[in-house]
């Protein structure tokens, strides 16, 4: 069993992406999504560390061979529940440049969302990830692709 968590900043594709890639039915594939559990207001401090771990904790449990995990969350607060929940883990960052960033956001009624603190958060999370699917030139069906290829080279190797 191996969890891939595909995280990004707001408008890289990362949903768009475990979505297509869910519609794809792979065998022994489960696709989750971070979001769908809700974003308490106002944010405690430490949410974002203890919903991953929870999240990742949940999906060891699944019996498929590989669970993608979409949501925002620090690679470092992933590698950490890996280990806590003794599980095999990758962690890949969804990014793309900021005016495409910027165009998505607007497309999808969130122009808020480009801000300095998300391109910040894009930044911060494309320096500390091992593996970055870039799709400011990738249509969804490219981007799935690299996304699925990733998921069938972690599937080979457990």
């Amino acid at each position: 069993m191996r969890i891939v968590v595909v995280t990004g900043a707001s408008g890289a594709g990362k949903t768009t992406m475990v979505r297509a890639l869910e519609a794809r039915r792979l065998p022994n594939v489960v696709c989750a999504y971070f979001d769908s559990v809700g974003v308490p207001d106002p944010v405690p401090a430490d949410w974002q560390e203890t919903t991953t771990h929870a999240w990742i904790a949940r999906l060891a449990r699944e019996s498929a061979d590989v669970v993608v995990l979409d949501g925002q969350t620090r690679p470092a607060y992933a590698a950490a529940a890996f280990t806590a929940a003794g599980v095999r883990g990758e962690i890949v960052v969804v990014d793309c440049t900021w005016p495409v960033r910027e165009a998505r956001l607007a497309a999808r009624g969130q122009p808020e969302l480009a801000s300095a603190d998300m391109q910040n958060w894009a930044a911060y999370l494309r320096a500390n990830a091992p593996l970055v699917i870039d799709t400011t030139e990738l249509d969804v069906e490219r981007a799935t692709d690299a996304l699925a290829s990733i998921v069938g080279l972690v599937r080979t190797t457990c």
